[in-house]
């Protein structure tokens, strides 16, 4: 069975909000804030929850800035990043999950290279809210 990931790209002063993740199998590599959908939340109630949860932010989604599906051997995820307006809260840190959460420009996340737990997935997204290349977010139905 596959996962459904979650996230968000945020945006202040013309520099992006990066996580350093504490998790063993990715520790110390940079990424949006960003994690597994929970049963019974939508792809917008999640990735609320997990830029919140990463970041000490409450953000609303404006858009889809990228949406991915990668097949490994044994399994399979499917991620949803959205660009963000950031509505309140300030950089907070769980230290089960994060290490460090810093601003970067632009340029600084596309020379990180292998810093990045997703290289592609991570600056193809930030890409999209830098060039304003996004897709409506109403492109997403949530149907009953």
């Amino acid at each position: 069975m596959g996962k459904i990931i979650v996230g968000g790209v945020l945006r202040r002063d013309n520099k992006y909000l990066l996580v350093q993740e504490a998790q063993e199998n990715c520790r110390g590599k940079w990424n949006i804030p960003a994690g597994h959908l929970d049963p019974n939340e939508t792809i917008f109630e999640g990735a609320k929850r997990e830029i919140f949860e990463e970041s000490g932010f409450n953000v609303e989604l404006t858009g889809v800035a990228y949406i991915a599906n990668r097949v490994m051997s044994n399994d399979e995820f499917i991620g949803f990043v959205f660009s963000t307006e950031i509505l309140s809260g300030e950089i907070r840190i769980n230290p089960s999950e994060i290490l460090d959460i810093k601003w970067f420009t632009y340029d600084e996340i596309m020379n990180m290279g292998d810093e990045l737990r997703s290289n592609d997935l991570i600056t193809e997204a930030i890409t999209a809210v830098e060039k304003n290349e996004l897709l409506d977010i109403g492109i997403i139905k949530m149907i009953k």
